[in-house]
């Protein structure tokens, strides 16, 4: 059965049909979102996208949506985040219930990070194990720690709320090193004298490849550090394979390297098992399969997050 989906992002919200059980999406529409307009300007983009399927009747409705948000109530909880500010508070499910047409049988939220998880053990690079751990690299960090198909968001296997983006590197934020942000910085310092001008991440592995000593050592520090920092939490998860995509999974002939250096050099990981190490299979749809997977369960079990912003990149 075809399952409707929305992938709400920061800049676009995306409405496809997908068959879960296929692994396919039959049907997609890619539309812009007002990220900082009203209730009404969000949310009625949202609803035309979504209009432009042709999805079943009273069907469930997978929506991945990045947080702060209360996936189990579906309400927004975003505040001092940059985007989706009109939505605080607002009840998202009866809001899309009444704007979405035909009118939903349910809706089924679930972070974005954790659908792109879910994704990847269903039709991706992490299917066939039974515990993965999939991150995504871009302006930020984020991570689903997927068991049998289930987000693990809590308790002693994984960070606090899953989320890789709240772990620290040498004292510091891990996004500090390891994201658009961190790596574009830390070239500044290396390389440049004017600070102003700094080229984006794909720029600087293209000069990497090109033999720039300086490019290379920064995105080697930068994939070393992922590595040592996610080791102990794969070892405690027993992931048994690290997924990797966002946007700057895009450049993976110049991260494989340094990362399963740094997975190999983590604290409390000489005895671990080493876990497989790949770039996504499905960097685009993975987040509409697994929020088709998501709308597909009958009910609810797992506990979901309400307090991460994860950026897919």
């Amino acid at each position: 059965m075809l399952t409707p989906v929305l992938e709400i992002g920061g800049t676009h919200v995306t409405a496809a049909l997908v068959d879960p059980d296929a692994g396919k999406v039959h049907e997609q529409v890619r539309a812009p979102l007002p990220a900082q307009g009203s209730v009404d300007e969000i949310l009625g983009a949202v609803a035309g996208a979504a209009a432009r399927l042709a999805a079943p009747a009273a069907a469930p409705w997978g929506v991945a949506v990045p947080g702060p948000f209360d996936y189990e109530a579906g309400i927004g909880l975003f505040e001092g985040v940059g985007k989706f500010e009109s939505l605080y508070g607002i009840d998202l499910r009866a809001e899309l219930q009444h704007r979405l047409t035909p009118e939903p049988g349910a809706l089924r939220f679930l972070n974005d990070a954790d659908a792109f998880g879910i994704g990847e053990y269903a039709a991706g690079a992490a299917a066939g194990h039974e515990r993965a751990l999939c991150v995504t690299l871009g302006s930020g960090i984020g991570s689903a720690f997927v068991d049998h198909g289930e987000p693990v968001n809590e308790g002693p296997l994984v960070p606090q709320d899953g989320s890789a983006h709240l772990l620290t590197y040498g004292d510091r934020p891990l996004e500090d090193t390891v994201s658009r942000r961190g790596i574009r910085a830390a070239y500044a310092r290396a390389a440049l004298d004017d600070p102003d001008v700094v080229p984006d991440v794909r720029t600087i592995a293209e000069l990497a490849r090109g033999g720039d000593p300086y490019a290379r050592v920064v995105l080697d520090h930068a994939f070393r550090a992922l590595g040592e920092t996610l080791a102990p939490w794969i070892n405690r998860f027993e992931a048994t394979v690290l997924v990797v995509g966002g946007s700057i999974a895009a450049s993976w002939d110049l991260i494989e390297v340094p990362l399963r250096i740094g997975l190999a050099e983590g604290p409390d990981t000489s005895s671990a098992r080493r876990p497989a190490v790949r770039t996504a299979l499905r960097p685009e749809d993975a987040p509409l399969l697994g929020a088709a997977w998501w709308a597909q369960r009958s009910t609810v079990t797992s506990t979901v997050r309400d307090i991460r912003p994860p950026d897919l990149g």
